[in-house]
C-alpha cells in the first residue's frame, strides 16, 4: 500500500515538477524579464492571490462555467431531438455542419452590439463555439445505442419518459461528460480574448494589463491562475464522471487486467 501511494504521489508530482524544471530552464537561457523566475511568480502569485487575483478568478470561473452549464443543457436537449427524431437530424444536422467550422470568436463585436458590453456577450461567445460539441456528443451518443435495446425496451412496454430515464439518458452521458471535458481547453480560449473588450475584471483582462505595464512576474501569476483554473475544472469533471458513470471505471480496470 505505501508503495502504491509513493507511485502515485510521483506520478502527480512529476508533471509539476518537469513544468517548473523547463520554465527556470527557458529563464536562464533568454536571460529577459520577460520570462521571470518560476520561483518569484509562485511567490507573487500567492502574495496577491487572497486580494486582487482572487476576484479575477471568481469572475472568470463564473462566466466559463455559466457558458458550459448552459451549453450541455441545450445542446444536450438538441442533440437528443436530432438523434431520436430522422426528419430533425435531416433538417438541423446540415445546419450544424455549416455553422461549426466558422471562425465564430469573429462575432464578438456583433454580440456587443446586441447585448451591450457587459457579462452577456463574453458568456454567449462562449456557448456559440462549444454548443455544436454538445450537440453533436448527444446525437452520436444515441446513435451508438444498438437498435436491439431500443426494441427491447419497447417490448417491455415502458413509455417515453422511461425510454429517456433509463435507456437515453444514461447511453449519453459519458459522451457529454467526454464533450465538457474537451471543451475545458477551448472556454478558456475564447474567455481569455474576450474578458480584454470592455470589462475590468478577469483572468484575461489581468495578464494582459499586466503585461502593458510591463509587469512580467504578475503577467505571470495570472497565466499560473488560469492554468490551476483550468486544472480545478478537470478534477471536478472527473470526480462527476466518477459518481454519475461508475461504470466506466469498471469498464477501465477491466481492460487494465485484461492487457
Amino acid at each position: 500500500m505505501d508503495k502504491l501511494r509513493r507511485y502515485a504521489f510521483i506520478n502527480k508530482a512529476y508533471p509539476f515538477c518537469a513544468l517548473v524544471f523547463l520554465w527556470y530552464l527557458l529563464h536562464i537561457i533568454v536571460d529577459s524579464p520577460a520570462i521571470p523566475s518560476p520561483f518569484d511568480a509562485f511567490e507573487n502569485f500567492i502574495a496577491i492571490l487572497p486580494g486582487t487575483l482572487l476576484i479575477h478568478i471568481g469572475m472568470s470561473f463564473v462566466r466559463i462555467v455559466a457558458a458550459i452549464l448552459v451549453s450541455l443543457l441545450l445542446g444536450g436537449i438538441i442533440g437528443v431531438i436530432i438523434g431520436m427524431n430522422k426528419k430533425a437530424d435531416g433538417l438541423i444536422s446540415p445546419i450544424i455542419y455549416i455553422l461549426y467550422p466558422l471562425p465564430k470568436i469573429a462575432f464578438m463585436p456583433i454580440l456587443m452590439i446586441l447585448f451591450g458590453i457587459g457579462e452577456r456577450p463574453k458568456i454567449l461567445l462562449i456557448i456559440f463555439i462549444i454548443i455544436f460539441q454538445f450537440i453533436l456528443a448527444a446525437r452520436d451518443g444515441i446513435k451508438d445505442i444498438p437498435k436491439e435495446i431500443f426494441l427491447s425496451v419497447y417490448s417491455l412496454g415502458l413509455g417515453r419518459i422511461h425510454v429517456y430515464r433509463h435507456l437515453v439518458f444514461p447511453g449519453i452521458l459519458s459522451k457529454l461528460i467526454t464533450a465538457t471535458r474537451n471543451t475545458i481547453g477551448i472556454s478558456i480560449s475564447v474567455l481569455f480574448f474576450s474578458e480584454n473588450f470592455a470589462t475590468s475584471y478577469g483572468i484575461g483582462y489581468f495578464i494582459m494589463n499586466s503585461w502593458s505595464m510591463v509587469n512580467y512576474v504578475e503577467m505571470f501569476s495570472g497565466i499560473i491562475a488560469l492554468g490551476l483554473m483550468g486544472l480545478l475544472l478537470f478534477k471536478a469533471i472527473d470526480l462527476i464522471e466518477k459518481y454519475l458513470c461508475p461504470w466506466t471505471k469498471l469498464k477501465n480496470n477491466f481492460i487494465e487486467n485484461h492487457q
